[in-house]
């Protein structure tokens, strides 16, 4: 089978199966989606090869990974090849599109299948996707959804997207929670580009004429920065607020991180950090109140002093389009409550569009 020209990463919706034939730990840090793991070599394997390769140089390198690669090759045409059929079409990509994913295009040709490989490798698509990014971002027809901490912002979008609606959920990509207390227990963050691809993989799917509902985010979420463009897209967006009672949010917080009883420990050195910002003697209270497991007065303290005095100020200053926002009132962040909420900016919608159309 000849080779046809170059693939690119827009190629890649073509094949059957995308194989990404680096090493776990490069996979894990980040892949084009819905590519399955089949390394040429494995973590060690590829120490070991580089470390060959500085100290004896290429010919023994070659011919101790050369040994690997057929081994790893060998079970793959045992076990995750085994029930792929004669007309199989894989694509196949590697760090610059070169050695190993040739080698894996070379094996799987011979034994008959379509195999073909990425034109620059995983380098290739990472460049695809910071394009792609700043491409679409300044088309988007954003609906920033706006409201103090605790108003179920992520979970609100998280009801527009069981109903059909287009979402980005930048929060979910980045897990985290976007507040100082954020983090969510036994659960890293991705890498930078692993959370820049799933964004790009939302935007690569939209329809252009329909409305992408995102939350009000700053420009990092944890340790993750916003991509600029998007960023700037968000600011220049059309606001929805929700304005939830103090009451409605303090018992939502209470649900909703919950789980930030079970170490108190981290609570409180967490808390430590905002004592330039609160002075000592109120962070020291907000610390004994974590170490006794006091969630509830922490909490509305923290809402009173720390987030709601600055949010204000913050939504005026980062969105453009502030003071011609919508608003959605609610005193219920109850389950059924934020159904509700998520058909009342549905409705809300409609009633824009309507209006706009009657002009």
């Amino acid at each position: 089978m000849s080779q046809r020209a170059p693939i690119r990463p827009r190629d890649r919706h073509d094949f059957d199966t995308v194989i990404d034939a680096r090493s776990p730990s490069e996979f894990a840090l980040d892949h084009i989606p819905g590519a399955i793991n089949c390394p040429v070599l494995d973590d060690e394997e590829r120490r070991i090869v580089g470390t060959l390769y500085k100290q004896t140089g290429a010919f023994e390198a070659r011919r101790v990974g050369g040994a690997m690669v057929a081994a790893n090759l060998a079970r793959h045409l045992r076990e995750r090849f085994a029930d792929r059929p004669a007309q199989w079409k894989p694509l196949v990509y590697c760090w610059r599109g070169g050695l190993r994913s040739g080698s894996m295009v070379n094996w799987l040709r011979l034994v008959g299948w379509d195999a073909q490989q990425l034109a620059g490798g995983y380098k290739s698509f990472r460049h695809e996707v910071v394009a792609l990014i700043d491409r679409l971002s300044p088309t988007l027809d954003l609906r920033v959804v706006c409201g103090a901490t605790g108003s179920a912002k992520t979970r609100v979008l998280q009801a527009l997207a069981m109903r059909g609606e287009q979402v980005l959920d930048l929060e979910h990509f980045a897990s985290h929670k976007g507040s100082l207390l954020g983090a969510i227990p036994d659960v890293p963050q991705p890498s930078q580009k692993r959370f820049e691809t799933q964004i790009a993989h939302v935007l690569e799917h939209l329809d252009a004429k329909r409305p992408l509902y995102v939350e009000g985010e700053s420009a990092r979420i944890g340790r993750l920065s916003l991509p600029l463009a998007l960023l700037a897209r968000m600011r220049e967006g059309r606001c929805i607020e929700i304005e939830a009672s103090s009451d409605a949010r303090l018992a939502y917080l209470l649900r909703d991180y919950a789980y930030l009883g079970d170490d108190t420990e981290a609570l409180a050195k967490q808390l430590g950090l905002l004592k330039e910002l609160q002075g000592k003697e109120i962070v020291q209270r907000w610390q004994s109140w974590a170490h006794e497991g006091s969630l509830p007065p922490l909490f509305a303290e923290l809402m009173a002093l720390h987030y709601d005095p600055h949010y204000q100020r913050s939504q005026e200053r980062h969105f453009s389009r502030w003071a011609e926002r919508l608003r959605i009132e609610t005193g219920d962040l109850s389950d059924a409550g934020i159904d509700r909420l998520a058909d009342a900016l549905i409705e809300l919608e409609r009633t824009q569009v309507a209006a706009a159309s009657s002009v």
